[in-house]
């Protein structure tokens, strides 16, 4: 058995780097709202149009590179075998590069039935516009998965603080872009200049790590070996996990699909509050995956020594993600107006605008703690080499999504005499529900395998009385200010609302014994 590896440090650093890149996405975003709006065909054009390539950059980028590589390099580094470590990272890179120039190649030529299938509901000016934006978009995506080389080998040296923040440079580029031109030009040819702008913010993105890569593997051959049983490995790994993430965002692509079928708004409306509820996920989900994979990876002894050890580094992962997604998901489901107000609320984003995202946000509050959970458990799974069974359950959890996601969508809003531009937030629900399916699956299984494993009921019931007393409190205070002073002031009252819910949260859960607010305490001491 390896030592005991802490990783609260290492999850600190990766939660640090997302906060870091969140924010300066939050901004973009906030710019995007100020120049482009809610309810404008450039703004849906290009939100639309950024999901096709995003498609390339989920199936090759982080979470299938982290499965299929992390554990199989992170365990040459264990072992001390730098030149096999070298030559499978060389290997691998030579590979990405000739197989994503391919895929590049055949998405830019293929970008008018991508657009059809996406964004069936897109006609005339509408459309021409996304297919001349994902076309640009295509190029960053693949630069953008060359950086989730950089940070798969740099986190299995533990270098996390540096993969996890690069993507400011990304932010920064597409800001400026949209400063820089936003008075010069109108809002198609802006959303252009946009697209340019993010292919040069990927390029700046994977330039910053690439010295630190570098320096880190001074064996690195740029070179295919197909002799090598480590590379074999690696590959075999991504197969099940590049069809478990491409299952996923089929699922993604089903939600735009669907909702550009929707008034317009929809599909914007959609990607705004996506940015926040995946937030948490990234911020306290990821940042304890991506610090416990390697360090589970690196376990060495018998069988049962392993699961031993992985399934205390999972309990111990699964209690510190709880502590904060509990609260945000309240918060998403009794304050998602003062968030959506704070962030976005400015220029051509109104305060209605703000209550429409706070109904999808609402929705994505029912799954956000299963989907959250989720992600350790199949992050788990990678790290024991078993990349198949997270595969059969995403399968479970899309068909589920799409099926229900079609009829909370699209016949619901009917049936219940509402207006149709409310069935976003069914899109969000629906996912939700299949995202419970799925981590109950992923658990039972895991616990046949290595043991009970899971959050204590009594845990989880002490966080939900401290969120709800929290949210309890602040809309109050939300009441007591008055809807139309919050309305005109969204981030004063924000910042009041939301901290007090805060303070209550943690007050009320530090008086009912829950270990996680000491351990925030002496954290912030130190």
């Amino acid at each position: 058995m390896v030592e005991r590896e802490r990783t609260g440090r290492h999850a600190f650093l990766v939660a640090a780097g997302i906060l870091l890149t969140r924010l300066f996405g939050l901004v973009r975003t906030s710019v995007f709202s100020h120049y482009f709006g809610l309810l404008t065909d450039p703004a849906d054009a290009f939100n639309s149009a950024f999901r096709i390539p995003n498609f390339l950059q989920t199936l090759f980028g982080e979470g299938v590179l982290s499965a299929s590589f992390i554990p199989v390099y992170s365990r040459l580094l264990a072992a001390k075998d730098e030149e096999e470590a070298g030559r499978v990272a060389g290997a691998v890179a030579a590979l990405l590069g000739l197989t994503l120039s391919v895929f590049v190649l055949a998405g830019v030529l293929a970008t008018p039935l991508f657009i059809e299938l996406v964004a069936a509901g897109f006609r005339g000016a509408k459309r021409e516009l996304a297919i001349r934006l994902a076309r640009i978009l295509f190029v960053g995506a693949g630069l953008l998965v060359m950086s989730a080389w950089c940070l798969g080998i740099l986190n299995s040296h533990r270098r996390f603080f540096l993969s996890y923040s690069a993507p400011v440079a990304w932010n920064l580029v597409m800001i400026g872009s949209m400063v820089a031109f936003a008075r010069r030009v109108d809002l198609s040819s802006l959303a252009v200049v946009l697209a340019w702008g993010s292919v040069a913010g990927s390029a700046l993105q994977f330039a910053v790590q690439l010295p630190a890569v570098l320096a880190l593997v001074r064996r690195l051959r740029l070179r295919w070996d197909p002799q090598s049983a480590h590379l074999r490995q690696v590959v075999r790994n991504f197969i099940p996990v590049f069809f478990s993430r491409g299952v996923v965002q089929i699922s993604a692509y089903v939600d735009i699909w669907l909702a550009s079928w929707l008034p317009t708004g929809a599909v914007t409306g959609l990607s705004n509050a996506q940015l926040l509820y995946t937030l948490p996920v990234s911020l306290f989900g990821m940042s304890v995956s991506a610090a416990e994979l390697p360090a589970m990876s690196s376990a060495l002894g018998g069988a049962a020594e392993v699961a031993e050890y992985v399934r205390d580094r999972l309990n111990r992962g699964l209690r510190q993600i709880a502590f904060f997604i509990v609260p945000s998901a309240m918060a998403f489901l009794a304050l998602g107006d003062v968030i959506a107000g704070a962030l976005f609320q400015t220029g051509r984003f109104t305060h209605e605008n703000a209550v429409y995202v706070w109904g999808i946000l609402a929705g994505s509050a029912i799954g956000l703690l299963a989907s959250t959970l989720g992600r350790l458990y199949s992050s788990t799974y990678y790290a024991l080499r078993d990349t198949r069974t997270p595969l059969r359950y995403a399968i479970v959890r899309v068909t589920l999504t799409t099926a229900l996601g079609y009829l909370c969508a699209l016949p619901l809003p009917v049936w219940l005499g509402i207006e149709p531009r409310w069935g976003v937030a069914g899109l969000t629900a629906s996912a939700g529900i299949a995202g419970w399916v799925e981590f109950t699956l992923l658990r039972r299984t895991l616990n046949a395998r290595i043991g009970r494993t899971g959050l204590p009921a009594a845990l989880t019931a002490k966080l939900w009385i401290s969120a709800t007393a929290g949210a309890a409190a602040a809309w109050g205070m939300k009441l007591g200010i008055g809807v139309q002073i919050a309305a005109r002031h969204p981030r004063p009252a924000a910042a009041a609302i939301l901290a007090l819910y805060g303070i209550l949260f943690f007050g009320v859960a530090y008086l009912l014994g829950v270990q996680e607010c000491g351990q925030a305490l002496r954290r912030f001491r130190r």
